[in-house]
């Protein structure tokens, strides 16, 4: 008897920079990100990417990527991905790539991870006012 579907297990997910498909294949992540700093609010983000790997699954599945505000209800970007799996041994590594960002709070802003609508992953991402060091005379 064959399986025809099977729920794939999240193996990771994290914010960067950038990521580089090299030419054989493998992901060069650059610049995983811990949080944003910004010397004033609101900060615009050029490119923020959402690295994602799903493994040990079997059959079409849709990926929904949202970035969340702090007030956990405000959702700031979102991003939808089809994938498939073919064999329990199969995996896919979805990149997202949000461009243009506008940050407008401090706070713990979350990236959330939906597989088929049931959520996987919530993990926060801090935006924070730094000090500008004062001018040296």
């Amino acid at each position: 008897m064959s399986i025809e579907r099977m729920i794939p297990d999240l193996q990771a997910s994290f914010a960067c920079e950038d990521v580089r498909v090299e030419a054989s294949g493998a992901h060069t992540i650059v610049g995983i990100v811990n949080f944003i700093g910004a010397p004033t609010l609101p900060i615009q983000i050029i490119k923020l990417c959402i690295w994602t790997r799903w493994s040990s699954g079997i059959g079409q599945f849709q990926q929904v990527t949202r970035l969340i505000a702090p007030d956990e209800e405000t959702v700031l970007a979102t991003a939808t991905t089809q994938f498939h799996l073919g064999n329990e041994e199969s995996h896919t590594t979805n990149v997202n790539i949000f461009g243009g960002l506008q940050f407008r709070e401090a706070g713990a802003h979350h990236i959330e991870i939906l597989l088929d609508g049931e959520l996987k992953l919530h993990y926060p991402m801090r935006v924070v006012l730094v000090q500008q060091p004062p001018p040296q005379a």
